[in-house]
């Protein structure tokens, strides 16, 4: 925390960043915030650090999903809830599974903006600033919007107010609750080839639950059958957004990053010596790094220093996303640099950005098969290597898009122009996660018997 202040960064090279052509209107706009009420509070915070401490013991697993970027225009509560109960759905299967608790985050609440491989996009000749989330512009090709607007500060904050204040009614209020597990089975996913396999496994559960309603466990004297913890977290990329809600905890005199519990570093700006890595040294919140195919082993033992000198348990998720044809080869010697070190991690897979690619018509998309693919290799490489495979990250929503090809349903190249809907990259439906976690849970149970 040596010489560490909330705006330390501004002092630091940074990447990645629009350009705001009214100076004092983003200072205003930073001013304003900075006054706001925190959006998550300090012991939330460390509870979800206790949790992720407990993962990186092998006594857990995380479930970590959500929007690729979250958007202005689709803000509505079912969106939310649809994506909400798909979560509990996938972590039910794991728990059952594992038999070891699932830890919830969603990419939810705050996941606005997004890196770009460029800082334009030219269109039939016309050259304009490159869509860097509804944070900061909006998607349409015109000038006016995609010039950098410090208002969406202002607009992110509050739909991040209002979309945790329905994810703390849901995880309090009653819908989290297992004995409603048959009534999770959405929509389409009632109607998919995973509902016999669903249903069999949400009796099995009810099961259990009225043996343990005859000993005297029930809802009323056991309150985690009925409610659950969920956090938040997003790629912490549009700093003035962070700082503006940075708070000191009055109980400790630490700081935190109010924004979300927890906060990650993308593949594009984990620079030891740039300004996100400065930001983030200095909150208390978990933190997660992203690792792709040109992390090497000194660079992730660098930021393991700058980033977690003391060693802290649950401080610190290093999430690969290599590839699925990259992961054999680029994974094992991050994973013996950080073993030889001691250093206490969560390692979780993120098998979607190594894995995008340009369909025959135009469409970015992904395939099952290969997201699949990776995690099979995640899973391998951890356990030849003597380490634990402690979670998985998706882009996911909770509705019936048609983003990815395969799974399932067997989307097709040709079917993906039916319901595409993502804003930036895309997103598995809940179909394809919900087939995802039934098969990761084949390999959880393996792998934790091996243990």
């Amino acid at each position: 925390m040596q010489n560490w202040s909330p705006s330390s960064w501004r002092e630091k090279p940074i990447v990645q960043q629009p350009v705001y052509p009214d100076a004092d209107a983003l200072a205003a706009a930073e001013a304003k915030m900075s006054k706001y009420p925190p959006l998550v509070f300090a012991g939330e915070i460390r509870s979800l650090k206790q949790d992720l401490a407990s993962v990186s013991r092998g006594e857990g697993f995380l479930l970590q999903g959500g929007d690729c970027a979250e958007s202005f225009a689709e803000f509505n509560a079912n969106k939310i809830k649809d994506t909400f109960q798909l979560l509990l759905q996938m972590a039910v299967v794991l728990t059952f599974a594992g038999s070891c608790p699932v830890v919830k985050i969603g990419r939810m609440a705050g996941q606005f903006a997004k890196p770009r491989s460029a800082d334009t996009e030219t269109i039939d000749g016309i050259e304009l600033p490159a869509y860097r989330g509804d944070i900061v512009n909006d998607i349409a090709f015109t000038a006016a919007s995609r010039t950098p607007d410090p208002q969406r500060l202002l607009d992110a904050y509050h739909q991040a107010s209002s979309t945790l204040n329905l994810l703390r009614a849901f995880a309090g209020g009653g819908l989290a609750d297992l004995h409603q597990v048959h009534k999770w089975n959405m929509g389409f996913v009632a109607q998919s080839p995973l509902h016999e396999k669903y249903e069999h496994l949400a009796a099995q559960i009810e099961q259990t639950l009225a043996f343990m309603k005859a000993c005297g466990l029930g809802p009323d004297n056991t309150p985690q059958l009925k409610e659950t913890d969920f956090y938040t977290s997003h790629e912490a990329l549009l700093l003035n957004y962070e700082q503006a809600l940075t708070r000191m905890d009055s109980l400790t005199g630490d700081w935190y990053d109010c924004s979300a519990h927890m906060l990650w570093i993308g593949d594009r700006t984990r620079q030891p010596d740039h300004a996100h890595v400065e930001f983030l040294r200095g909150v208390h919140n978990p933190i997660g790094i992203k690792v792709g195919p040109t992390t090497n082993p000194e660079d992730l033992r660098r930021l393991l220093d700058i980033l977690n000198p003391d060693n802290t348990p649950g401080r610190i998720t290093l999430i690969a996303r290599m590839g699925a044809e990259k992961i054999l080869d680029k994974l094992p010697p991050l994973v013996r640099a950080v073993k030889e070190m001691g250093a206490n991690v969560v390692w979780s897979s993120d098998p979607m950005h190594g894995n995008t690619i340009k369909a025959g018509n135009g469409y970015k998309t992904r395939n099952v098969a290969a997201i699949l693919h990776e995690m099979q290799g995640f899973f391998e490489v951890h356990n030849a290597e003597g380490t634990y495979a402690g979670g998985v990250h998706f882009e996911m929503t909770g509705n019936d898009v048609t983003e990815c090809i395969g799974g399932a349903y067997q989307i097709t190249e040709e079917g993906l122009a039916d319901r595409y809907h993502t804003h930036c990259d895309p997103r598995l439906n809940a179909d394809q996660s919900l087939e995802l976690a039934f098969m990761i849970a084949d390999t959880l149970k393996v792998a934790r018997r091996q243990r």
